[in-house]
């Protein structure tokens, strides 16, 4: 599903030549640095580093590694990437089967002032309170984020930002791929994400990686209005692969007032309303 040959041109290709001291001109036709340019900073030789594009080369040390993602300019979570990316061949990551635990239901339970959910590294929503399932309007079980918003969604649905959503989806299932990728799961959503949003397949051609755990989240709920909320990711201390999401609004806020008025959807028929997808989408 990902390799580390194609996410080297494609990080090589986005390097400004002279932000790393390369002189450029007008005949200058290759967008980013080249391979021999790569090599030389790096400290690698040109052979080497073309069978690394090539994806002949063998593993390459974690030297090797470090030095190509200071040339590339890598981040933090694009350099752990590139380091899985390299092991690939050698070690292969156990795909977790993601059990929810009993224990973990209650927790959701006593979330009672915030939509709390708990997704795998797929983002299968697995379970979430009563607020989470008043948020996206439908039960839980069975949503998968990424498919929500590049398959389900209309334009003007749940996501007020639907481009940074977007970014952190597709950034979130480069990271997934590069970590189990053997996992056949994984590779049929994307396959599925791929043959039907020319969008994802857009973003996903930028091989771009992204670890969200926290941060800003936008809603546009069709019966509270804008939610200003924050998201929080839990990593659960085993080995499931499990996250527990909450996503909390600041005091005083009008998000804060939305989520009460969400909570008190208990009659029967706003209940329903709330339960219903918005228009335009199936159940």
């Amino acid at each position: 599903m990902d390799d580390l040959a194609g996410f080297l041109r494609t990080r090589r290709s986005r390097v400004d030549p002279a932000a790393v001291g390369i002189p450029t001109d007008s005949r200058r036709r290759v967008e980013g640095l080249r391979r021999e340019e790569v090599a030389h900073l790096s400290g690698v030789s040109v052979d080497y580093y073309v069978r690394l594009e090539q994806g002949r080369a063998t593993q390459p040390s974690g030297q090797v590694l470090d030095a190509l993602a200071r040339v590339l300019g890598l981040d933090e979570t694009e350099q752990g990437h590139l380091h899985r990316l390299a092991r690939q061949r050698h070690r292969r990551a156990k795909v977790p089967g993601g059990r929810l635990r009993p224990e973990l239901l209650r927790v959701l339970d006593l979330v009672a002032d915030a939509p709390a959910l708990i997704m795998n590294h797929r983002l299968d929503v697995l379970a979430g309170n009563r607020l989470a399932g008043l948020l996206y309007g439908r039960p839980l079980p069975g949503l998968n984020i990424a498919r929500h918003l590049f398959l389900e969604e209309p334009e003007r649905g749940l996501y007020a930002d639907r481009e940074t959503c977007a970014l952190d989806v597709v950034g979130h299932l480069r990271l997934a791929a590069g970590q189990y990728p053997e996992d056949p799961r994984l590779a049929s959503l994307i396959g599925e994400l791929a043959m039907g949003s020319e969008r994802f397949r857009r973003l996903w051609a930028r091989a771009d990686v992204r670890a969200r755990t926290h941060g800003s989240k936008a809603y546009r709920h069709p019966l509270v209005g804008p939610l200003e909320l924050h998201q929080e990711n839990f990593a659960l201390p085993d080995p499931s692969g499990l996250e527990l999401i909450v996503l909390s609004a600041a005091p005083g806020s009008p998000a804060e007032d939305g989520l009460r008025l969400l909570a008190a959807l208990d009659t029967p028929a706003a209940a329903a309303a709330a339960t219903s997808p918005p228009p335009g989408v199936a159940r």
